[in-house]
């Protein structure tokens, strides 16, 4: 055991003891030779706040928050530091990041249960409770786990978790956070298998119930995620989150109006439900009412200052200006340490755009950095591993291997797949075609991905698995049995026209799987000039995954990898994939469209040329945009920000690239 590992036993121990004094000195000696050492910080802070020593327990605490802004026993800490100081507010207001960040910490949720006591705020004080009752139920090694999950330590946590199921398989808290660690890793499939156990075992838990009830909406199977919204409403009536939770799946469904009206009702009832007007805004935007939008993110953040979601709102919308008074709001906020990593990032990239837009454009760049880094560092992203797993698809999909699979698969031509690069024009092309009187426009459905997860063949979420070679074993019966399940699971999305589009971008990394199992399917890989591409995509901060491009050389590389196997679907599958290249949509749209169509098999219609007048829902962040007529705004928005784009130079074929757009980012 190393000493750092040592000193830390030791003031834990002392710490039990109430040998303040004793275990501060063990810290004191790892923070000599490590000013930042994680462990060391935290309990020296609560060792110098037992002591009464208050400022050296917050100085102890600002340094830990700049090494690891969202752990959860920070806030806790701050909650307990700011109550022995007389600041009761500013504690609550730290209890409840404590729990949001970490819902394990007992302390915290006794804090927040006596003061919403004191409050009168029985719906609040009885849901504190609860989590009080759970917790202290628990083993032990559960909140353990729990600690390390919350942590980020995901691989320790399923392998303790996967070792305390054996011996107890119905334990709800267990199957729960194997759930989490499985949705962490992205086998959204086995979290859903878990949930529902988990559900069936304990139909009177409401957060076991919330929990299964997003891992449906994760996975769009909206019906069956309102069905369980539904039921927390009815079992738990003066629960406003679950309700907030019923408008955002009323939303999903397509019913922005009736969600907006929900969230008016949680609004009315606690006119400072900040994440409420949040929501709402995101509704009034998909109905292309920016104005209300505007105005519901303003109120959102009027509530709470340091809510970065509603600034980048109002970012995303790409076409809000920001007054001066926001721009410093947003430049004083991210001063601050005691900020979660989830809300610097908002503020990071929101603060990009405020700047571009007044041309401070060397201010926006390091903002950008800033907040891709945050970003990065919480992905397990890598540029080799992703090389590694696109190279797969080359190495097991070629030619021999179709040839010796033969015909097969579920005969639909239902299916328009749009794919390709996020930011590359996917929902434009979208737009288009869903403007057409025969083409249902759906979303980026994740039932693929989902599908080629299932296919890996390996139960330990930390393991590779062995897709896409256990592609070189399915039977012709197992095709068809998966391209009639992806039609019907599909269905819901659909409003009754005989085709459908299904934007997934990530999907290109599947076209194989896709020809197995849907040979008659189309296939659009929409395609934007290198440059324009990859700088859109590291300006945009993504809901989720899209890990490759929170980085300029992760997503040059990303972009060079797709090309590749782009250019190898092209060779083993000639004449399935039509490319589709925004540059040509903007000069020529009349001519792309009736080229498109002609791919589909589609007569010309020409609603699909005023695209822009199509009344429908567009979730995406392009959603203000393809509202307009075609333009060239989007072009070139990297030139300003040339002089530090050299690890998108190094990384990006430069024989894709124009030589003076080369010369600019060299000069």
């Amino acid at each position: 055991m190393d000493q750092f590992k040592l000193d830390i036993e030791r003031a834990s121990k002392a710490i039990r003891d109430s040998r303040f004094v004793e275990a501060l000195s063990f810290l004191e000696s790892n923070l000599a030779k490590d000013p930042y050492h994680v462990d060391s910080l935290y309990f020296a802070a609560v060792c110098s706040r037992y002591l009464k020593n208050y400022k050296d327990s917050e100085n102890y605490l600002n340094n830990l928050l700049s090494q690891a802004p969202d752990m959860g026993r920070a806030y806790q800490e701050l909650g307990h530091l700011n109550k022995a100081t007389g600041k009761e507010e500013e504690s609550i207001s730290y209890y409840r990041q404590a729990c949001e960040l970490n819902p394990a910490l007992i302390s915290s949720w006794k804090s927040l249960f006596n003061y919403f006591v004191k409050k009168n705020n029985k719906p609040a004080a009885d849901h504190a409770h609860e989590q009080i009752k759970k917790l202290e139920s628990l083993p032990s090694i559960l909140l353990y786990i729990s600690q390390i999950l919350n942590e980020g330590r995901l691989a320790i946590a399923e392998q303790k978790c996967r070792e305390f199921l054996k011996k107890n398989p119905t334990n709800i808290y267990a199957i729960t956070l194997l759930s989490d660690i499985a949705k962490k890793f992205g086998y959204f499939d086995d979290a859903e298998v878990l949930l529902e156990n988990a559900v069936k075992l304990s139909p009177n838990d409401g957060d076991v119930r919330m929990k299964y009830a997003l891992i449906l909406r994760l996975k769009q199977k909206f019906t069956k995620t309102m069905e369980q919204v539904n039921i927390l409403c009815e079992q738990f009536p003066d629960n406003l989150s679950y309700q907030a939770q019923k408008a955002s799946e009323i939303m999903q469904n397509g019913q922005h109006a009736d969600a907006i009206d929900l969230f008016d009702n949680i609004i009315e009832k606690n006119p400072y439900n900040f994440s409420a007007y949040t929501s709402k805004g995101h509704a009034e935007k998909t109905l292309g009412r920016t104005d209300d939008a505007i105005n519901s993110y303003k109120s959102s953040y009027k509530i709470k200052h340091d809510h970065g979601e509603a600034y980048f709102s109002l970012s995303n919308l790409k076409t809000y200006k920001f007054t001066s008074d926001e721009i410093n709001t947003m430049r004083t906020q991210l001063k601050r340490l005691d900020l979660t990593l989830k809300d610097k990032a908002y503020f990071h990239f929101a603060l990009a755009q405020a700047c571009e837009d007044i041309e401070e454009y060397d201010e926006a760049y390091i903002n950008l950095e800033k907040g891709n880094k945050i970003k990065n560092e919480q992905s397990k992203y890598t540029i080799e591993k992703m090389d590694k797993e696109l190279q797969a698809q080359i190495d097991v999909c070629d030619e021999n291997f179709f040839k010796k699979l033969g015909d097969g698969g579920y005969d639909s031509d239902d299916p328009i797949f749009i794919l390709g690069l996020p930011r590359a024009g996917s929902t434009l092309i979208e737009q288009i075609l869903a403007s057409h009187s025969m083409i249902d426009g759906t979303l980026e459905l994740p039932n693929i991905l989902s599908m080629a997860q299932g296919l890996r063949g390996d139960d330990i979420y930390g393991n590779e698995g062995n897709y896409p070679k256990t592609m070189q074993s399915l039977t012709s019966e197992k095709r068809k049995e998966l391209g009639k399940l992806f039609i019907d699971d599909t269905r819901m999305h659909r409003k009754g026209a005989p085709r459908f589009t299904d934007k997934m971008p990530n999907n290109f990394r599947h076209i194989g799987l896709i020809n197995l199992i849907l040979p008659n399917a189309k296939i659009i890989d929409a395609r934007r000039y290198p440059l324009d591409c990859c700088f859109s995509m590291f300006k945009q901060l993504f809901a989720q995954g899209q890990e490759f491009t929170y980085g300029l050389a992760e997503a040059g590389s990303y972009y060079n990898s797709y090309v590749k196997l782009m250019d190898h679907w092209d060779k083993v599958l000639p004449n399935k994939i039509l490319r589709v290249n925004n540059e040509d949509v903007i000069d020529d749209l009349e001519g792309q469209v009736k080229r498109m169509l002609d791919f589909l098999e589609l007569p010309f219609e020409e609603s699909c040329i005023t695209f822009y007048e199509t009344d429908r829902s567009v979730r995406t962040a392009s959603s203000e945009q393809v509202r307009k007529p075609v333009n060239k705004s989007g072009q070139g928005r990297w030139k300003p920000y040339a002089k530090n784009l050299g690890a998108l130079l190094e990384n990006i074929d430069n024989n894709l690239l124009k030589p003076e757009d080369i010369a600019l980012i060299k000069s």
